[in-house]
């Protein structure tokens, strides 16, 4: 079955919520968010789920997450993973490599930022960094290899970022010559590789936490077509004995990781299916942004339901069949085009113009809703991505029935600018 939210999306306490207060503004459904929240950890069918930070970017909805039953944090900005570590979060795990060496040196300086975060690492460059910048903060020398190490031994754990893209071609002729089929990530691939950095970073003082495969061109990408179905199936079998591999070579050169992380929302429990899996991770399924719609439900699932909107009013009628909004220039990143553009969704029947798209300053609609507008009149809109909605608005408002709606802050009205 596919995922085609259906129905009127914004729910009456989401009208309700906005009522009286001055858009553009951002709400968050409540009911729509814990249920997502619910289906998401019965997909994991009993792993952990890790909550990707980047995915949500409120604070408050980060620890109603928490609540719900997610484990541990992945940050996508070692400042944020130390943000997080300050207010009390005690696993953070950092999902891209970082060359903010002032970062760093602050994150080995401090025991307790130690104890919290794990880096993420795929070249040896990474951990020339982190060896300088243990230097420069006096945590300690580098010690020699052995196991994990405690955060109190001056060693700043790692993980090590694995390519889970699909290549396709015949292999004796070198990944240069082969497709590649997925986001463009880690270097590292091959068991044989994995474990030479493993064995370079306990060298270097770096303890080896675990192993992160994110497959994107599963978890990423709708099931729209029969080809996309093709690559996912080809890309998960692939996975299922490529990712054991590396994490029994790892084994070998430094001793069995604590965790290996993979999947994302749009592969939770397909991932989950894998025994090599130790934890999962998701976020983008808490909001349902439309990069979401047209995935398959998994067998004995439930669809996720669209949880964030944003608003604008109508400003201008400038003539027949079109209605201009103020402000609106939402537009996601990732490659340009039609998919990342915001989609009005309320009143239904209004699309986008192609030449003007979704403007900074204004945003012309289109459409025989649109002579039903007038000035002063609400439109509603999903967001292509998930969190970077929360990056437009100081606050959004949390809409739940029965109870009063609140104003929250985003990272941005925290004053806080991770990326």
């Amino acid at each position: 079955m596919i995922s085609r939210p259906a129905g009127p999306l914004v729910a009456p306490h989401v009208r309700a919520a906005a009522r009286g207060r001055p858009a553009p503004l951002a709400v968050v459904d409540l009911a729509a968010f814990d249920a997502n929240a619910a289906e998401l950890l019965r997909r994991a069918a009993g792993r952990p789920v890790r909550l990707a930070t980047k995915s949500v970017r409120v604070p408050e909805l980060v620890e109603r997450a928490l609540a719900a039953g997610f484990r541990g944090l992945m940050a996508y900005s070692l400042r944020e993973a130390l943000w997080w570590a300050r207010r009390g979060a005690t696993d953070v795990l950092v999902g891209y490599p970082t060359a903010d060496a002032a970062a760093v040196a602050e994150l080995a300086a401090d025991p307790t930022l130690r104890a919290a975060v794990t880096l993420m690492v795929d070249d040896a460059a990474h951990l020339a960094l982190i060896e300088r910048a243990v230097a420069t903060a006096g945590a300690g020398e580098p010690r020699a290899a052995g196991g994990a190490g405690a955060a109190g031994d001056g060693r700043v754990r790692v993980c090590l970022d694995v390519d889970a893209s699909l290549e396709v071609g015949p292999a004796g002729l070198g990944r240069r010559a082969r497709a590649h089929l997925g986001v463009r990530r880690s270097p590292l691939r091959e068991p044989a590789e994995v474990a030479a950095l493993a064995r370079l970073a306990e060298r270097r003082g770096c303890p080896v936490r675990g192993l992160m495969f994110y497959e994107a061109q599963v978890a990423g990408l709708p099931d729209t077509s029969p080809a996309v179905r093709a690559v996912k199936r080809a890309s998960l079998a692939e996975l299922a004995v490529r990712r054991g591999a590396v994490v029994a070579a790892v084994a070998a050169a430094v001793g069995q990781v604590e965790l290996v992380n993979g999947g994302g929302t749009g592969s939770l429990a397909a991932t989950a299916a894998d025994p090599a899996v130790t934890e999962l991770t998701a976020g983008s399924g808490l909001y349902v942004p439309t990069l979401f719609d047209g995935y398959r439900v998994p067998p004995g699932g439930r669809a996720l339901r669209p949880a964030a909107f944003f608003a604008l009013d109508v400003v201008r009628r400038p003539g027949p069949g079109v209605a201009t909004l103020f402000s609106g220039g939402y537009v996601a990143s990732g490659p340009p085009g039609a998919s990342r553009v915001p989609t009005p969704v309320d009143p239904p029947g209004l699309r986008l113009g192609r030449s003007e798209g979704a403007g900074e300053v204004q945003t012309p609609v289109f459409g025989p809703a649109a002579d039903g507008l007038g000035v002063g009149d609400r439109v509603w809109f999903r967001h292509a991505k998930a969190g970077e909605l929360m990056e437009r608005f100081g606050e959004v408002v949390l809409a739940a029935p029965g109870e009063e709606p609140r104003a929250v802050p985003t990272y941005r009205g925290l004053g806080l600018a991770f990326g």
